[in-house]
């Protein structure tokens, strides 16, 4: 006897199932509309996925050598912030091409207070100027001559990052190490096109000078780090404008230079800034740490490298430092007697003449 195979019949009106056929109980129609919602999904999906890893290889690192500079040119901007006036000053005897010029000072408060913050409005201006947007890739550009040249960039960087915008880095070694690199420049000037850019505050990177005085009175979980020479912690000298010498009460002093072995403007690598950082001291039950020194430009390589670099939480910086607090009247530390100033202030005379 011969027994013959089942046979399965389809009804006609049955679409492709979800593993590649139509959707159970929908027609032939309904089954082609279907498996192009599902084709459009996967390629919407696709797209995003490629759109995220482009966004992710044009935002820069927090630190980039001239060689990862270049290859990633133009797809970032560079923003020279090296000073001079328009007609001499160095971005227009060379930069980088394609850079944009917004020297540091425009990044500045008045030369009264120059860490003092400008306002939002002002700052917003500047960024849409320079053609900026929150997820713009962005690499500042500084001289690169010595330790302290590097503050310039790295409190430009940081009032970016309080300002909103999430990609950026700095060129380590400045011009210098791009000159060194035999690398391209230009004198061809270059303006933006201006952008729209809408601030969103980053305020968990700020310390105000409320919060710290509130920090002394209220709380020991404050690391205080004073990032100027030795000098100027113990109340030796003090900066032109501050009103007096001397620290923050209860303050621990690393000077910024101690990131620079050698005292070129270029910071080593990783592994060299971590050992370093196994220097500094460390306050018992610290649980964030406030950058400050005498305007906010030598703290912002302490706060850029233990923020941005070594990724500690929790790192602030006091923009207007010592020269805001010391003209508040708040209390300070390593404080010399009256007597002790005048003669520090002789003896700057003489040594100036």
């Amino acid at each position: 006897m011969t027994i013959k195979p089942t046979q399965v019949h389809k009804p006609a009106s049955a679409a492709p199932g979800p593993s590649g056929g139509a959707a159970p109980g929908l027609s032939s129609s309904q089954g082609g509309l279907w498996l192009r919602f599902k084709r459009g999904c996967v390629l919407f999906w696709l797209l995003a996925a490629w759109s995220l890893s482009q966004s992710a290889s044009a935002a820069p690192s927090p630190l980039l050598t001239p060689a990862a500079l270049l290859a990633q040119l133009p797809q970032v901007r560079v923003i020279d912030i090296r000073e001079g006036a328009a007609s001499s000053s160095p971005y227009a005897a060379g930069h980088i091409p394609g850079a944009v010029w917004a020297p540091y000072s425009s990044w500045r408060g008045a030369a009264d207070n120059p860490g003092k913050l400008r306002s939002v409005a002002d700052y917003t201006a500047l960024v849409r100027s320079l053609g900026l947007n929150a997820p713009t890739p962005v690499v500042l550009v500084a001289d690169g001559s010595d330790p302290s040249d590097f503050g310039a960039p790295a409190r430009v960087y940081w009032t970016l990052k309080w300002l909103g915008l999430g990609h950026l880095a700095i060129l380590n070694g400045g011009m210098t190490a791009w000159a060194r690199a035999g690398l391209p420049v230009t004198r061809q000037s270059v303006q933006a096109q201006p952008s729209d850019f809408t601030p969103h505050l980053d305020t968990a990177i700020l310390a105000s000078r409320t919060q710290v005085a509130q920090d002394l009175r209220q709380s020991q979980s404050t690391l205080l780090l004073d990032a100027r020479p030795r000098a100027f912690y113990l109340g030796q000298v003090k900066a032109p404008a501050a009103a007096q010498p001397g620290t923050l009460p209860g303050a621990l002093d690393f000077d910024n230079a101690r990131w620079f072995p050698g005292g070129s403007g270029t910071l080593p690598d990783k592994a060299e800034l971590e050992r370093i950082a196994q220097s500094m001291p460390h306050a018992a039950g610290a649980q964030q740490t406030v950058s400050f020194c005498n305007t906010g430009h030598w703290a912002a390589t302490n706060w850029f490298v233990l923020s941005e670099l070594l990724h500690q939480p929790d790192v602030k910086l006091y923009p207007g430092s010592m020269v805001d607090w010391s003209r508040a009247g708040e209390p300070m530390t390593n404080v010399p007697s009256r007597i002790q100033q005048l003669w520090a202030q002789l003896q700057q005379t003489w040594r100036a003449h």
